[in-house]
């Protein structure tokens, strides 16, 4: 038996964490972890909801009328513009918060799903709280990899507190949707009183927010601000990991480049952890180089090499040949495109650019956490590499598109 076989044997899983394998549970990532033994999983590989992005539809509503369709409308010079709370859509569309109340029917708005908080602190707080319960459920030699992206704060000088779902109106826009004077957050004309939530003062027919935690138009950093609260809490960051996408959506923005990446951390919970080494083609340029630019003779060829390296391995058969075979140590840029998805998902990663950390974090047959499961990708790229999957999912549509992906896959399984 080889190692990797020996390590499989004696990491099997316990009876209470084997009735939750292959499976989505259904519910916040916060409170579904806690449902996890410690020290139970082998990996996390995950991409959760971006902050101020985009409202995913999992609200519900406590008290008030069941008659009400709890939306608030108001008359404008283009007619009624009216907001459903809880639906799917941009960030800007949802007006109602969680935990506040429908002024028509005083129900109160219930959602548990992440990427909707007034700020971005708030935002990584409550992330990196979901990540103290990954980092509990993991064992000891497990890793966590995390896909996440930046967003700009606000659109210039009108925003709701820099949220990134009212940025890029012109004036414009914002007369022609508000010019009624009313504020955009309780639908009241609000001059000089504060709302139960934020304060937009009036000026003219435009609104500018008195809560600015950041310059308009200034990238967040939401990826450092979280990674440097997981290493603040004893995460240990092993790599920077930059996807890069060369076929990424075109951008009409005129004063700055388009993002054509966004960044995937590599932590582990120990120093000591399991890895196994992944490898990509070696340029022939490199191979040729290392053949022929090698004569014995450290101050010629290398004279600013460390002498303890150069001495050990440069020129030495064995390294070139395995350079040839297996290739070099897999690079922290990954050339991946995006692909498309025809299930209404917002935010799909391809199953390639989960392929390597899956191979390179967890053993065969080991389990693959994912807190937000989304449509399926990291349980159908685990099923296909002979591993285990637990998903934890808020929204019940996306379970059903992820029990439809991952249904082929483990029905393989049971024939084997």
């Amino acid at each position: 038996m080889d190692y990797y076989g020996l390590l499989t044997l004696l990491t099997q899983p316990s009876l209470k964490i084997m009735t939750k394998m292959n499976k989505i549970l259904q519910g916040s990532a916060l409170e579904m972890l806690k449902e996890l033994e410690s020290q139970s999983i082998n990996m996390c590989m995950t991409s959760p909801p971006y902050w101020a992005l985009r409202d995913y539809g999992t609200a519900s509503w406590e008290g008030g009328s069941e008659d009400c369709d709890h939306k608030v409308g108001r008359e404008t010079r283009g007619g009624l513009s009216e907001f459903q709370k809880g639906s799917k859509g941009s960030f800007g569309d949802e007006s109602i918060r969680t935990g506040e109340h429908c002024p028509k029917c005083n129900a109160k708005r219930i959602d548990n799903q992440l990427g909707l908080e007034s700020t971005f602190d708030e935002y990584i707080n409550k992330l990196c709280n979901i990540f103290d319960e990954v980092k509990r459920v993991l064992r000891d030699d497990g890793t966590c990899w995390v896909v996440i992206g930046d967003t700009y704060y606000g659109g210039g000088s009108y925003s709701d507190s820099g949220r990134a779902g009212f940025s890029g109106k012109d004036d414009d826009m914002w007369k022609r949707q508000f010019g009624d004077g009313k504020c955009l957050t309780c639908g009241k004309l609000c001059e000089t009183q504060f709302c139960n939530r934020t304060c937009l003062n009036k000026q003219g027919n435009k609104f500018r927010s008195q809560n600015r935690l950041l310059p308009d138009k200034s990238l967040v950093m939401i990826p450092f601000r979280f990674a440097i609260e997981m290493v603040n809490r004893g995460w240990i960051l092993r790599n920077t990991i930059i996807w890069y996408k060369p076929s990424c959506m075109p951008s009409s923005v005129k004063d700055r480049f388009t993002v054509d990446f966004e960044y995937l951390f590599f932590f582990s919970k120990k120093k000591n952890y399991y890895f196994e080494t992944q490898y990509e083609k070696a340029l022939e340029g490199s191979i040729e180089r290392y053949k022929y630019g090698w004569d014995g003779n450290i101050d010629r060829n290398y004279p600013s090499g460390p002498q303890h390296h150069l001495n050990k391995h440069l020129g030495k058969p064995e390294v070139r040949k395995r350079l040839i075979e297996l290739g070099r140590n897999k690079r922290t840029v990954w050339e991946i495109n995006p692909k498309p998805f025809s299930e209404p998902h917002f935010a799909v990663y391809p199953e390639k650019l989960c392929e390597t950390p899956i191979k390179a974090g967890c053993i065969k047959n080991g389990i693959v956490l994912d807190p937000f499961f989304g449509a399926g990708t990291t349980g159908v790229v685990a099923l296909k590499q002979s591993k285990k999957f637990i998903g934890i999912e808020l929204n019940k549509e996306y379970i059903e598109i992820a029990n439809k992906r991952l249904k082929p896959y483990l029905e393989q399984r049971k024939l084997i």
